[in-house]
């Protein structure tokens, strides 16, 4: 147990060092992290850490599709619901059909065998492309199409990667009965995830404390993804519908206090969760080695690269059909949504990596069939799962800057920044506002001392003063210059109070709610900070 305890704090030294290390090189921590577990799978003495596939699909998968759903506009998924669907949907169904064929003709592969290796490596992960389009400043439509397909489209990689397993062990499948369950499980999860939603919602804001709200919310997406998954379900359309639900519904039942506390918790979770995960995935590399040299590498190497050509081809040959033919087939869709740039769809098909639950998937294959043989060509699939993953996320995750700096695809994204910040600038202002006309109202209907109501307006006109008139290079430099001093000033004051600390004029916990107002009041200055657009 001591042993395996210093294993894991050797993991997060080396989560915290390659994130910094991928901060100085500007390289997505995914990308540093994989090849991190890679070279410390072959360190002298290291012992081999084997990924337990219900690790990434009971324990991980859960939290990391609820709180990416949280964190999703549900005004925006259901806007861009037919793309998503087109790519989550019709383009994994498409990419596995592919490498079925591919690999049915090309090596020999049975069709059932095919189709379950196509299964596995058709859903795209979009964690490491989607932290570098949003550091290229993309446009908005772009991120939210990605992060949409990136929440479905392991559901319907999953059931698909269920009926090929069952199709292999059973030697039987029925396309009419697998459409049929198929439909009944996106019906009956869709129900299930805003059930658990509601339920979810309802409890925490009868709680009425935060870390009760907390605990209930780290609950959630297990109970959401497990009794489905139970039942031969997905779980992971239900849990992305329970944190759809959650993100539209939550806002005016969450408190602040849980919110605030919330967020520092999820985003910390996340954070390990993802790294560890990485780090995790890169460290199969040795067991896979050593399973290897019983393996012709020729063959490894050949079917590889077979099935990352296949997929790249693929994802490109469905996207911009999908994307153009339904517009050209239909007036109205095309007025209500005009045809998108080349460009942007190029950016969408490039981003085509492959990720952890890929590799989880190969390795929960049976070991053998109900007829107690060796379960066919389960090592080349995991060989060649593992393969997609490094190939893929190293090349496409380090090829996406220079492509969509050579497509010139983040100036809309820049026009869209500024257009946004200034959009928040006025619904501060708005809101400030009606604010003030609140107080106008409580003033007349309430009998408040001149002291009450002249401390009110100075905390409003406080506030209004701290926004900028416009993000004009002149004015964003007032607002930045009186930011920087306000920090400035935060950090004289944290100084001082410590100093009465020392010399005992004042009580830790005296000093830990005055040190509570200023980080919350720094905290502040950082979220309203408005930067300038790079151009």
């Amino acid at each position: 147990m001591e042993a395996k305890f210093q294993i894991f704090l050797i993991l997060l030294a080396v989560l915290a060092g390659t994130a910094l290390l991928a901060r100085r090189v500007n390289i997505a921590p995914a990308i540093l992290l994989l090849v991190a577990g890679i070279v410390l799978a072959f360190v002298p003495g290291m012992p081999s850490l084997e990924l337990p596939p219900e690790l990434v699909l009971l324990l991980v998968l859960p939290p990391l599709i609820y709180s990416a759903s949280v964190a999703m506009s549900w005004r925006e998924f259901k806007f861009n619901l037919r793309p998503i669907i087109l790519l989550a949907v019709g383009g994994v169904i498409f990419t596995a059909f592919a490498v079925a064929a591919a690999t049915h003709y090309l090596i020999g592969l049975p069709w059932s065998t095919g189709f379950l290796l196509g299964a596995i490596v058709a859903p795209p992960d979009v964690v490491a492309p989607l932290a570098i389009a949003r550091k290229l400043g993309l446009p908005r439509r772009i991120l939210v199409v990605l992060e949409g397909e990136g929440l479905a489209n392991d559901a319907t990689a999953l059931i698909l990667y269920r009926f090929a397993v069952v199709a292999i062990t059973t030697g039987t499948f029925s396309l009419s009965k697998a459409t049929g369950t198929f439909a009944g499980i996106v019906a009956g999860e869709l129900l299930f995830g805003a059930a658990v939603g509601w339920l979810s919602l309802h409890a925490r804001h009868r709680a009425r404390d935060p870390q009760v709200e907390i605990t209930l919310s780290l609950i959630t997406p297990y109970v959401a993804y497990w009794i489905p998954a139970h039942f031969g379900g997905s779980g992971v359309i239900a849990t992305v519908v329970c944190g759809l639900y959650m993100s539209w519904n939550g806002p005016l039942l969450i408190s602040s206090a849980t919110r605030l506390q919330g967020i520092f918790f999820w985003d910390l979770v996340i954070y390990l969760i993802e790294g560890l995960l990485f780090l995790l995935t890169g460290f199969q590399m040795r067991l896979l080695f050593e399973k290897s040299k019983a393996f012709p590498l020729d063959d490894i190497l050949s079917a590889t690269a077979l099935v990352v050509a296949i997929i790249v081809v693929a994802r490109f040959a469905w996207l911009y059909p999908a994307t153009y033919l339904p517009r050209l087939m239909s007036k109205s869709l095309r007025e209500r949504d005009p045809y998108p740039p080349w460009q942007w769809v190029f950016v969408l098909a490039f981003t085509g990596v492959r990720g952890a639950v890929s590799l989880a998937a190969a390795l929960a294959l049976p070991f053998a069939l109900e007829s107690g043989e060796a379960f066919p060509y389960r090592d080349l699939i995991l060989f060649v799962s593992f393969g997609v993953i490094i190939v893929t996320l190293v090349g496409l995750g380090l090829g996406l800057p220079p492509m969509v700096r050579w497509l010139g695809v983040a100036e809309a994204g820049r026009g869209e920044i500024i257009a946004e910040r200034q959009s928040e600038i006025a619904a501060r202002r708005e809101a400030l506002g009606a604010a003030l006309k609140s107080l106008d109202a409580i003033t007349d209907d309430r009998e408040l001392s001149d002291a009450v109501v002249k401390l009110l307006r100075a905390r409003h006109e406080t506030r209004a003063n701290q926004l900028p008139d416009s993000l004009d290079p002149d004015s964003h430099d007032v607002s930045a210059a009186g930011t920087e001093l306000t920090r400035e000033l935060i950090s004289a004051e944290r100084k001082f109070i410590h100093g009465l600390l020392r010399d005992g004029k004042i009580t830790d916990e005296i000093r830990r709610r005055i040190e509570r107002d200023l980080d919350l009041e720094e905290a502040s200055l950082a979220n309203r900070e408005y930067r300038k657009v790079p151009l």
